[in-house]
């Protein structure tokens, strides 16, 4: 009788156990292959198949498992390809857009290894429509967005009265010298209160060899009314060798006609703050016909104004623009598909 009890309390105890450990995996993807037409103004134009005009292609792998008391135990993995050609954005990392672990729970959520900046996840979908993606966003062509770090050490709090903060710092390593210290810091708030939003955030990036840093400041705002929203951005960089001296502002908008269409219209201006004068603005627009949950159709155009030195181009969301003569105007427009899974 003894020895059955003390199975029973085992199997019990492999039952609690059991249920405190549950866990999961799931398998994702991202497919963006588009059609894309860019005349950099110098008497020759580029039509082209893209991958990543609106999303980055990539697929990953993304899990959790509950350890009990209310924690968890979380990791992803992503690499980014070309759905045109199906090579890998890097061949020489297994992993090249995210590899990380970390635990979340009452207190907020940990990370720790390569990951998305704060700048990445919670500033961009508050500057514009488009959430700094495709050719018709300013703030994506007239900006220097760190996306992504490695070695990085991440907190995300909880979400309090619709405030919530992220706060990331990176190490060092073998590949940027001094081999030792930190590298990169950014942190990031947002606030939402039913159909106002506003984002801030400071970032700090130092170069490879320690010599100079660059520091920006992002803000966003924006009010839903009715079927549309409306936006303010602000974007400010300083390297602090002197030169890069540069803000840009962005007034943009968006409008659902229906659950399945919405236009955005964007309009940018950059202002060399080095007294070159290599001052630009953008107009842009993206549509987006939603087919259904996990497959959209999208047409994006925009138009550069660069002038005297300046030469931004027209970037895709995972990929460079065509190269522009200094001072030259620049026009594209792409169509693709996205499908999700």
């Amino acid at each position: 009788m003894k020895k059955l009890l003390i199975v029973s309390g085992l199997l019990s105890a492999c039952a609690v156990s059991v249920a405190h450990a549950q866990s999961s995996v799931t398998l994702y993807g991202v497919i963006d292959n588009a059609i894309e037409y860019q005349n950099p103004g110098n008497g020759s134009s580029v039509v082209r198949m893209t991958s990543g005009g609106l999303y980055a292609s990539r697929y990953g792998l993304k899990g959790s498992e509950d350890i009990g008391g209310g924690l968890h135990v979380n990791f992803q993995l992503e690499q980014g390809f070309s759905g045109a050609t199906g090579a890998a954005a890097n061949s020489a990392d297994a992993f090249n857009r995210q590899a990380w672990v970390g635990v979340s729970g009452g207190f907020g959520e940990m990370r720790f290894g390569l990951q998305n900046t704060p700048q990445y996840i919670f500033i961009n979908p508050e500057l514009d429509p488009v959430a700094v993606m495709s050719m018709g966003s300013p703030m994506l062509n007239f900006n220097s967005l760190t996306i992504r770090v490695n070695n990085a050490i991440s907190y995300f709090t909880p979400t309090v009265y619709g405030l919530t903060a992220q706060f990331m710092v990176a190490m060092r390593d073998a590949t940027t010298k001094p081999s030792n210290g930190l590298q990169f810091y950014n942190a990031a708030v947002r606030y939402v209160n039913g159909p106002f939003r506003a984002a801030a955030g400071y970032e700090q990036a130092a170069n490879a060899a320690g010599t100079s840093t660059l520091k920006m400041f992002n803000a966003g705002t924006s009010l839903g009314v009715g079927a549309a929203r409306f936006y303010l951005a602000y974007h400010t960089e300083r390297q602090t060798d002197n030169s890069v001296k540069r803000d840009v502002y962005e007034a943009s908008g968006s409008y659902r006609f229906d659950p399945a269409d919405q236009l955005a219209l964007m309009y940018g201006y950059e202002h060399d703050r080095t007294a070159a004068g290599n001052n630009a603005q953008q107009v842009g627009l993206t549509y987006e016909h939603f087919l259904s949950k996990v497959t959209t159709l999208y047409a994006s155009a925009g138009f550069i104004q660069n002038r005297d030195r300046a030469q931004f181009t027209l970037n895709g969301t995972a990929y460079a623009g065509v190269t522009v003569a200094p001072g030259s105007n620049t026009r594209g427009v792409i169509v693709g598909m996205v499908h999700t899974f």
